[in-house]
């Protein structure tokens, strides 16, 4: 026993020590196993990295003809080819777009010579945001710094599209281009002014350009190089140094980049240099992405306004702080006059003294002329509706032709009064228009707005010669204005001498479609007879009317309520607009079906909402654009509200049904269509009599075609027309 003891203690004795240091041992198991797991990693990542090294040292190198290296099957395509565009007068221009084809060819590169006169940007230019191409633009400045004639509507049509909401700052993300311009700096105040313009619209529209923009000298004195062809060479040298680097990855083009500056690249650490360098300022991104800012610069070169500086990068030149600063306080002082004299004109007696300003201020000028108006006077305005040039292509018309059988060609899209008393979340011009509750500027003459008017529509309509697809005969019809829809921007009826225009356009055998926003009942009432009187009804309770419409009186309610009385008493065609806003008010159908009972409308048209663009002015996003079955769905819906009332028409592409009163339905055909002629004839008979002798709506019908009729296999699509679908389907610029 005493033996058996001995050996307990022999034992017990290191077990209690064991156990009394137990933390120790168990630490130095922990710090065992993790030194295991890492010197595993370590062999495992020397194993993938020899693996790799080998594979890439037995991979074969299968080089184009004296070009760029192919180094890995796997490896993403950059660019697939390079479009050359030329734009020329003398043929300097397509000289040079063959030699750089020639060089980019030698690289190995697929390359293609395009004249702008044969390209239709309006088919083409969006399929270049997915093509991977990269897009060259050679183009000469001609006289008073015009495009050369092949060029005038690829720049007319880039213009517009650049300052056209409808097309969206996004529409040519992801296209990828370079600009080089002919011009001679004797012409100083126009040298390569077409050149940089289409940089600057191309740049607008969110493409992304590889290259600053080049410019030829044609004036040997001052040229850089010493002649437009030294100035040419040394751009493309720079442009096929360009074009190598793209065509190689650009993960492998980082990696180098940024391990020739830090010596080694961290996780994580090229992220956190780059927002270093986004808040530094200018210096400090370049130095932080050198290879990034030589491949794609993205500032231009003129200034943007203010709604598109915001919405495109927080990150802001500094020597273009000062003309945005101007520019903002050159607004911002513009709004606070306009405030200031809008509270004067309502004490009355304080502001007769004082000179009548006029509607269009210089900022206002600007902004809107970039939109493509064409301004008349002091408050008016004309422009072309994109239905106007789809008919002149015979393309389709708009739902006005489809419903009415408006020739949208024939159409001038015009209004006397730029001013408005709401302020629209749906405002197709972003409330660059001035707004107010009465007239208080100075007045133009009603015929001086109309001739200008349609001068400036004739112009307009007379650029569209040469076009690619523009029909000739009906070049010619759009020429004679036939139809004026008082519709553009604004509110109308403001315009104290409406009723003057309004016989103006009657004397001339134009139809008049005017359109009110239901702000200004004695006006309505005071109205002479127009073609088709249309009153927006964008809500049918007082709290969504307020939402959407945002009116400037604050009886808007009850203004509304009696304009829609004044509509009743109308005798010729009436319209009641509804536009429909998902999630704001596509829920109020009784309350809709009481205010048709109040207005009584010949026709009601229903039209899903057309998404802006983004705007500070507007919160309205295309998750508020209702699908057109969801407008089939409402328009049904509410019909069985109304007994007097069906479905009559339809036009799927506008996203637009018309409802009208059954006394429009004979023998079981609809006759929603308009005789002009007859029309014209019954407006004289009224004016000669004094307006004794009146007419009513049916007096002037038409029967509606079978291809507009709503159920019809056309969906309201004109079948003499050819329906043209956009391949980039995403970049919807509907309207009208």
């Amino acid at each position: 026993m005493d033996a058996s003891l001995d050996v307990w203690d022999h034992f017990s004795m290191p077990l209690m020590s064991l156990w009394v240091n137990r933390f120790y041992l168990y630490l130095g198991l922990a710090f065992g196993i993790s030194l295991c797991i890492c010197v595993q990693v370590a062999i495992k990542k020397l194993g993938d990295r020899s693996t790799k090294e080998s594979s890439l040292q037995k991979a074969p190198l299968t080089p184009a003809a004296n070009g760029p290296i192919s180094r890995q099957k796997k490896e993403e395509v950059f660019v697939s080819g390079v479009k050359i565009f030329y734009g020329t007068q003398t043929g300097t221009a397509k000289g040079l777009a063959t030699r750089l084809a020639k060089a980019v060819k030698a690289l190995g590169f697929p390359a293609v010579v395009v004249n702008l006169k044969e390209y239709d940007p309006d088919d083409r230019l969006g399929e270049e945001v997915t093509s991977k191409h990269l897009c060259v633009f050679l183009v000469a400045t001609y006289t008073d710094g015009q495009p050369p004639e092949s060029a005038e509507w690829f720049c007319r049509w880039l213009e517009e599209a650049s300052n056209d909401f409808r097309f969206g700052k996004t529409y040519l993300k992801g296209m990828r281009y370079a600009v080089f311009g002919l011009g001679n700096s004797l012409y100083d105040g126009n040298f390569n002014k077409v050149g940089k313009n289409i940089d600057r619209w191309l740049w607008m529209l969110s493409a992304r350009r590889v290259m600053t923009c080049g410019e030829g000298d044609c004036n040997v004195v001052k040229s850089r190089h010493g002649s437009l062809e030294a100035d040419f060479a040394a751009w493309q040298a720079h442009f096929l140094s360009r074009l190598q680097d793209l065509s190689r990855s650009d993960h492998s083009k980082k990696k180098a980049a940024c391990r020739h500056r830090q010596g080694h690249c961290k996780k994580g650490e090229c992220k956190s240099k780059k927002k270093e360098g986004k808040n530094a300022g200018p210096e400090g991104s370049r130095q932080e992405a050198p290879e990034e800012e030589e491949q794609f610069e993205t500032t231009s070169e003129e200034e943007s306004g203010p709604e598109e500086g915001r919405s495109r990068s927080p990150v802001v030149d500094v020597e273009d702080l000062g003309k945005m600063m101007d520019s903002m306080k050159k607004a911002k002082k513009e709004r606070e006059q306009q405030d200031m004299e809008q509270d004067m004109s309502r004490s009355p007696g304080k502001n007769e003294a004082r000179e009548k300003r006029e509607m269009i201020t210089p900022a206002l000028r600007e902004a809107l002329s970039k939109q493509g108006y064409q301004l008349i006077g002091s408050h008016s305005g004309v422009k072309l509706c994109r239905w106007t040039k789809s008919m002149l292509r015979g393309r389709g018309g708009c739902y006005k032709h489809t419903f009415y059988g408006i020739e949208s060609h024939r159409c001038m899209e015009t209004t006397p009064s730029l001013a408005c008393a709401n302020k629209c979340v749906f405002c197709w011009r972003h409330h660059t228009n001035p707004v107010g509750t009465e007239w208080r500027w100075k007045m133009d003459q009603p015929d001086m707005i109309l001739q200008q008017a349609i001068d400036n529509h004739q112009n307009m309509i007379n650029q569209f010669k040469g076009v690619p697809g523009v029909k000739a005969e009906r070049l010619e019809e759009g020429l004679q204005v036939k139809h004026c829809a008082l519709s553009l921007v604004g509110e109308p009826i403001m315009y104290p001498e409406i009723n003057g225009f309004l016989k103006l356009l009657h004397q001339h055998r134009i139809s008049s479609f005017l359109v009110t926003n239901a702000q200004f009942p004695t006006e309505i009432r005071n109205l002479e007879p127009v073609t088709q009187l249309y009153v927006s009804v964008d809500a049918s309770t007082k709290d969504s009317l307020k939402k959407i419409d945002r009116p400037l009186f604050k009886d808007f309610w009850q203004r509304f309520l009696d304009s829609l009385k004044a509509l009743s008493e109308k005798q010729q065609r009436t319209v009641y607009r509804l536009t429909l806003v998902k999630a704001w008010n596509v829920e109020e159908l009784r309350a809709y079906a009481e205010l048709v009972s109040l207005g009584e409308p010949d026709f009601i048209e229903v039209k899903g909402v057309t998404y802006c663009g983004e705007s500070s002015a507007s919160n309205l996003t295309m998750a508020n654009v209702p699908w057109h079955e969801e407008v089939i769905h409402f328009v049904e819906e509410l019909v069985g509200l109304l007994p007097q009332y069906e479905v009559a028409c339809e036009h799927e592409h506008s996203n637009c049904l018309l409802i009208a009163h059954t006394k429009f339905k004979i023998d079981g055909d609809w006759w929603t269509w308009i005789d002009y002629d007859r029309f014209q004839e019954l407006i004289q008979e009224y004016e000669n009599s004094h307006g004794l002798k009146t007419f009513s709506a049916k007096d002037y019908v038409a029967k509606t075609p079978h291809w507009a009729v709503f159920g019809a296999s056309e969906r309201g699509f004109d079948p003499k027309d050819t329906r043209f679908l956009r391949k980039n389907k995403a970049k919807d610029i509907s309207g009208c």
